[in-house]
């Protein structure tokens, strides 16, 4: 009973519900969601958030300049937010980026605006390191996404993990990323669903919880910064980061 009690008084201290990895069709290709089944979906299940991390590679903006690229990517998040105030759930703009010379690791960027995309695309053919190192992301964060799906890069590079990523399709060998988050004093680890498919129950089913609800991706960095939230995994496992 105490930690019944427990949970839901963290649960008030940290009201707002906020999903950091979700895809919508069609700018993520592996995504069956459009913007509009995203917002519905997350407003039903009592989230007040939604972070869009469609992918952002080389691969899929082949044929197009580089403006055509950033107008193409930002499409969606830009018809979720036309339906945030019909929804009731705030969207924040990130990406899930790629590095073709490097290997099948992926990072999710949070504080993301249309100038920290177009100096990812400069990198995209390029690696993890010559973008770490030429590119100043001060007001950002840079989190790689379920780091054992593929191979951990290099902690220095990183300014922390996703540990919990809960895809349904795959195996993000939860257990190892809070070895190698611990290991190497990531003092932010972050939480989600890695949302793609209708009708598959994971929806909803990783979230971290705040105090207050960001305005914008910026927002969302500072809070993460400060460290203070916490995770919520299937809406009754409450950890602390």
């Amino acid at each position: 009973m105490e930690n019944i009690s427990y949970k839901s008084e963290l649960k008030k201290i940290y009201p707002y519900r906020i999903e950091m990895h979700a895809h919508t069709s069609p700018v993520s290709v592996c995504s069956e969601i459009p913007p509009e089944e995203m917002m519905r979906t997350y407003s039903e299940i009592g989230y007040h958030a939604v972070v869009i991390t469609n992918h952002f590679t080389e691969c899929m903006f082949d044929g197009m300049t580089k403006n055509e690229a950033i107008d193409y990517y930002v499409k969606d998040y830009e018809d979720c937010a036309t339906l945030s105030e019909k929804y009731n759930v705030k969207v924040l703009l990130g990406a899930e980026i790629r590095f073709e010379r490097e290997s099948s690791n992926d990072y999710l960027i949070y504080g993301v605006d249309i100038k920290i995309l177009e100096d990812a695309y400069d990198y995209l053919s390029c690696d993890i390191r010559s973008y770490r190192e030429n590119v100043k992301l001060d007001k950002s964060l840079f989190i790689q996404a379920h780091p054992f799906r593929g191979a951990p890069a290099d902690a220095s590079l990183l300014d922390g993990v996703e540990a919990f990523n809960m895809h349904h399709h795959h195996n993000s060998r939860i257990a190892l990323a809070l070895r190698f988050a611990k290991e190497n004093n990531f003092e932010i680890i972050t939480a989600g669903s890695d949302f793609h498919h209708p009708d598959v129950a994971n929806d909803g089913n990783a979230a971290i919880r705040t105090k207050k609800l960001p305005l914008n991706s910026f927002e969302l960095v500072k809070i993460l910064k400060s460290g203070d939230y916490i995770i919520d995994l299937g809406a009754d496992t409450i950890v602390l980061p």
